[in-house]
């Protein structure tokens, strides 16, 4: 790998003026009834039927009900505080979710009585989207909306600038798929393919997302994710010396068929380049933080059921989940960010050919159907 990818962490070790790390993520069912209760969390406001929701619920009752995704919160919350210690950065880190235990509300509540008032957050959402950004940003202002409401003081939250194209959130992709192209049998390795997947969203929501500037066809999230790819192929094949096919495809469709969603979707793809002769693919899900349920399904049941079926060999690379290179990148965010707080020139760290993302969502930015209030932007309610 070049220099390019090394990891770039700041030396400093000031987090002024930031008191404290929030890493807010999805949440997730942690046994059986906890199923039909995180769904109505999550569709809240959409009128669907509780029996509905059972059916959606049995991708959680194959696996007991429990979703991988707070455990594995549980470990990033652990690798980010141990990062922290041993760079000497004196920065407390807490956890809440938008649509389970630990809720959000609950944990801006501590953190205020535990006396934080200039709080950095962290979304287990790499790229810009409604539902990967904005919503995270709605939800914060309602939390914030409930503690205003109980007297209770309020802190300023400054969401961290997407980081799908820091070299410590891309370098161990690179490496899960390096090892899961090892795992090939060698007859069909040279040729495999890769299929880089993220989360299907609304055309119209792709198209609106990031910035109104990059408005159009796949907006924003569209266009981080193929630089992804391309980062990924393009540092697999300085590594091996070999080109691989490779392609952004999508999963987890969801919503009514009649509305146009991103695709092709990853079944379908390997139906697709299995019938153009593909002797093996692997997966690799650049669009997730960690295996959470999407992932154990949608590929590793899923897919690697429709693999079977055609007689394709396939492997699905790992998330990059609590990485210690991305313990460290999040380490650099914050210092990057607390470091532009206080005016000071900032170098910031990215790969590819998008640069940096911005600190501060633009008004317009990946906008809701319906206007809410969002924190952390420029058309934030709160200063």
């Amino acid at each position: 790998m070049s220099d390019a990818m090394a990891d770039p962490v700041s030396d400093q070790r000031d987090p002024t003026p930031y008191d404290a790390l929030l890493l807010l993520s999805f949440g997730g069912p942690e046994g059986p009834d906890d199923v039909v209760p995180f769904l109505e969390n999550v569709t809240r406001g959409r009128g669907i039927p509780k029996e509905r929701l059972k059916e959606v619920g049995q991708h959680y009752f194959l696996f007991g009900g429990v979703s991988p995704i707070n455990d594995q919160n549980r470990a990033l919350l652990a690798a980010l505080r141990k990062d922290f210690a041993d760079a000497g950065l004196d920065l407390p880190v807490y956890w809440g979710n938008r649509n389970w235990a630990p809720y959000l509300t609950d944990t801006l509540r501590e953190m205020v009585a535990d006396g934080h008032r200039r709080i950095a957050v962290l979304a287990t959402s790499a790229y810009a989207s409604y539902s990967g950004c904005r919503q995270y940003r709605e939800n914060l202002a309602d939390a914030l909306a409930t503690l205003e409401a109980e007297g209770r003081p309020l802190p300023r939250v400054d969401k961290l600038r997407h980081y799908f194209n820091h070299p410590g959130f891309v370098r161990p992709m690179v490496e899960g798929v390096l090892t899961s192209l090892a795992k090939l049998d060698e007859s069909v390795r040279a040729g495999a393919h890769l299929a880089f997947t993220t989360h299907s969203i609304p055309t119209s929501a792709a198209d609106a997302s990031g910035p109104a500037g990059e408005h159009g066809e796949g907006g924003a999230y569209v266009r981080q994710h193929l630089d992804v790819a391309r980062l990924v192929a393009d540092a697999v094949r300085d590594e091996t010396g070999v080109e691989h096919p490779w392609e952004l495809v999508y999963q987890s469709r969801s919503g009514a068929p009649h509305i146009p969603w991103l695709e092709p979707d990853i079944c379908d793809h390997l139906e697709a380049v299995h019938a153009a002769g593909a002797p093996a693919v692997v997966m690799v899900p650049i669009g997730f933080v960690s295996d959470h349920m999407e992932v154990l399904y949608d590929l590793d049941t899923e897919a690697t059921a429709k693999a079977a079926e055609l007689g394709l060999p396939v492997r699905r690379s790992a998330t990059v989940g609590d990485d210690p290179r991305f313990a460290a990148a999040v380490r650099d965010l914050v210092l990057e960010r607390a470091a532009a707080e206080r005016g000071a020139a900032v170098e910031r760290c990215a790969l590819g050919a998008l640069g940096a993302s911005h600190d501060l969502c633009p008004a317009g930015c990946c906008p809701a159907r319906t206007a809410r209030p969002a924190a952390a932007g420029a058309d934030s309610p709160y200063a």
